[in-house]
Parts: C-alpha cells; structure tokens; sequence
C-alpha cells in the first residue's frame, strides 16, 4: 500500500493533543472535559470515515477503468498485475481496519 496513514500526521498530533486538553482538563471541570473529549471522538470518526472513503476510491482506480466498452467487463479491461496490487491493497486494509 503505497500510503498508509490514514490521518496526514499533522491532523493526528492535533487529535491527539485535544484529547490530552481533554483528559488534563478533567479535575477542574470534569463535564466540560468529557464533552470535549465527546468531540474528538466524533471528529476521529469523521476524519476515519472520509480517509476510508478515500483509500477505496484511490483503490477502486488503480483496477476500475474510469469508461467500459459495453463489450468489456472491468476484469477483461484490467491486467492481472493491477488487480493483484488492488486486491493486496484491499487485503491491507481490511485487515488493520480490523485490528483495531
């Protein structure tokens, strides 16, 4: 998989520092620390959820060619070489998706 990150780093550190503001700010107002860490929570996904949708449009391209002809399935306009990278990268994934 060529790109593995699924958070450009700078957008990781800032997570992750929200939510370290979240948790040292837990003894002076524990409702206020837990809503904010609520947010980051709910930021982490959406930022997970579009690097998903990306990652699989990114694949999707490398083995999908963008037009068929009517005569032409997307496995016959594909060489096997794109699909076996397309099918590693899915693999690759899936599998860390699943890992957390």
């Amino acid at each position: 998989m060529a790109d593995t990150a699924l958070f450009p780093p700078g957008e990781r550190d800032k997570l992750i520092l929200r939510l370290q503001n979240a948790v040292g700010g837990f003894v002076d107002g524990p409702g206020d620390a837990v809503e904010d860490a609520d947010r980051v929570l709910e930021d982490t996904i959406q930022h997970l959820t579009a690097a998903l949708a990306e990652r699989r449009r990114t694949i999707r391209t490398s083995w999908q060619p963008p037009e068929t002809t009517p005569e032409a399935t997307p496995k016959e306009a594909t060489n096997t070489e794109q699909l076996r990278l397309a099918l590693r990268d899915y693999r690759e994934t899936t599998e860390r998706l699943l890992q957390i």
